[in-house]
């Protein structure tokens, strides 16, 4: 496999040319001098070093030669500064709420050169041409951007699984590096609709990457014997150990849907070898962002949890690489690998001075200098709602036996802000429905297909999600092609979904038939354009706008978008009705009847 990715650089070596670098017989086009360089291949700090550069490629590491001229070559004196490879993102989501170019934007300043994405979040709604579209825009950027084909794990069947022919046409792309976090459940409860995807994977010699939150003992084996490489899953010690175990390599997470790098640094405690361990972060938020950094801020925090130095250079560099197979390329600073660089201050402060890619200083000083290239998107990718009219209060309406005097329901009830579970509730019936019980936590919660089937919309309860009145709704539902609406009032729940759509996607909260907050994300209903800044403020008036009728969480938006999800426990909603994830079923909303 390792082999196969090498055409996804945009470069071919010119061996000819590296060989006459590193003999002195051509001069380099950038030398470093003076450097302390950090070897991620025998964990050694290399003092007084020179690292000569051809392109995009280095070709010499080493002592310092004497014919190293300014006036032939461009000079940098690291005057006794660290230098380390450039980091890596193993496990990231750069579908979601920002575009790519906003987001290398601050990204790149930070030292990240190399990063992993999935793309799961596009193929519901824009189908294998949305994936392709969304790859070319990663294409040609100031740093190298990899992908997995999507999985496919979703709670509504006509958007589970993909597809041989697409899957076929994403493998075929070097930069694709093998099929996306699979669900360990929708894997065994779905095994004749998956497994022969995964299967095309692996003949394609790439990889299949894992997702194996709460599998143990024979399950967790059964995930691991499919050939499952990567789980970014673990939140203890223990989980990370059983999966090391196994040879597959753990993804500690610091990122803003889970921060889990902490606990999982008492594994430095167990004496075992770390080279399986990677740092990722399974996405950041625009605020997060610009508040506290990309993969540095990750790699800071891996030395303040304990981990050495040099291991946790390696968690970000060489481990990485190396689980993808593409350390003959990334990872490290070596002959014949990109000129993926950074300088420090030193070791313990990873505030890069210079960002070096391919060769090229991309950053100096936390200022952007190689702006990443811009990419336009087919009209139609702006143009992902379809729904064939608005909806109004009546579309949310609970219909019930008529002769009924009670009914007992399945509701959604938020365990945490991620988490769900089920409640049985008793509740009463008004003229053949059921009504939202907003004074008792009780509010609905729908889910409207806008690309397949577009318009069905199934209605159910939601408890402890806290809303006391409005509503709000988001188009970045995730694992589905639905948009999302919660509320306390059905009026309130039309007019923010239909807010949602009259924007080409988005989030908007409404309270009293008002839009109170929104923000717009118009590319395939998930992404914005917006600088970065600005997408951080309007995020930031949407939360607290549902902060203010009531929502208790961090992040009300991810709680909401969230509820389609078929990757955690464990009672979700889709267009199609309930989902029970540790089935795979849907499941009846009404329970019983009583007359």
């Amino acid at each position: 496999m390792a082999r196969q990715i090498a055409a996804a650089g945009v470069h071919e070596r010119p061996l000819d040319r590296l060989m006459k670098v590193a003999l002195g017989d051509l001069a380099p086009d950038l030398a470093i001098v003076n450097a302390r360089v950090v070897n991620v291949f025998t964990r050694e700090v290399m003092e007084n070093c020179a690292i000569l550069i051809k392109g995009p490629w280095i070709a010499y590491v080493g002592d310092q030669p004497p014919e190293i001229d300014d006036a032939t070559c461009q000079v940098i004196d690291a005057a006794a500064k660290t230098v380390i490879p450039g980091l890596i993102d193993g496990h990231t989501h750069m579908a979601w709420i920002s575009a790519p170019e906003q987001f290398l934007q601050h990204v790149i300043p930070g030292g990240t050169t190399t990063i992993i994405t999935e793309t799961m979040e596009i193929y519901p709604v824009a189908g294998c041409e949305g994936v392709l579209d969304f790859l070319a825009a990663l294409q040609d950027q100031p740093i190298k951007i990899f992908a997995t084909a999507p999985a496919m794990i979703s709670t509504s069947s006509e958007t589970f699984g993909m597809g041989e022919a697409d899957l076929t046409r994403l493998l075929a792309r070097p930069e694709v590096l093998g099929m996306g976090e699979a669900y360990w459940q929708g894997v065994l409860q779905r095994p004749e609709t998956i497994l022969p995807r995964m299967q095309q994977t692996l003949r394609a010699g790439k990889l299949l990457e894992g997702h194996s939150a709460g599998a143990r003992s024979r399950r967790l084996a059964a995930y691991a014997a499919i050939g499952i490489s990567s789980c970014h899953e673990p939140i203890t010690p223990a989980q990370a150990l059983a999966l090391l175990r196994l040879g597959i390599h753990v993804m500690a997470r610091e990122g803003s849907i889970r921060r889990d790098l902490g606990a999982i640094a008492g594994l430095r405690e167990a004496g075992i070898d770390l080279r399986r361990l990677i740092l990722a972060t399974d996405g950041i938020t625009p605020g997060e962002l610009l508040e506290k950094g990309y993969m540095e801020h990750v790699l800071q925090q891996a030395m303040a949890y304990g981990f050495d130095p040099l291991s946790a250079v390696q968690m970000v560099t060489l481990n990485v690489a190396e689980h993808f197979g593409m350390d003959h390329l990334v990872g490290g600073i070596a002959p014949g690998r990109y000129a993926d660089l950074l300088i420090l201050p030193d070791l313990t402060t990873i505030t890069p001075e210079v960002v070096i890619s391919s060769g090229r200083v991309v950053a100096r000083a936390g200022q952007l200098l190689a702006a990443p290239r811009p990419h336009r998107y087919a009209d139609h990718h702006y143009a992902t709602i379809h729904l064939p009219q608005p909806l109004t209060a009546a579309d949310f309406a609970i219909a019930v036996d008529p002769s009924a005097d009670q009914v007992t329901v399945r509701v959604i009830e938020m365990v945490s802000d991620l988490v769900t579970g089920e409640a049985r509730i008793r509740l009463p019936v008004q003229a053949g429905r059921l009504a939202a019980r907003p004074d008792q936590g009780i509010i609905k919660v729908a889910a409207v297909a806008r690309a397949h089937s577009p318009g069905r919309c199934f209605t159910g309860l939601l408890k402890g999600f806290g809303l006391t009145r409005g509503a709000a709704a988001c188009s970045a539902a995730w694992d589905t092609a639905d948009i999302i609406v919660a509320g306390a009032h059905e009026a309130d729940m039309a007019a923010a979904l239909n807010r949602v759509a009259t924007l080409g996607g988005g989030g908007v909260v409404v309270a009293d038939g008002s839009v109170l907050a929104e923000v717009a994300l118009p590319l395939f209903g998930l992404m914005s354009e917006l600088p970065m800044a600005d997408l951080a403020r309007a995020l930031a008036r949407l939360n607290q706008a549902m902060h203010a009728l009531g929502v208790p969480f961090a992040d009300p938006l991810l709680s909401l978008v969230t509820l389609t999800g078929a990757a955690i426990p464990f009672l979700r909603i889709c267009d199609q009705g309930l989902v029970d994830l540790k089935s795979g079923r849907q499941v009846p909303l009404v329970i019983e009847t009583r007359t």
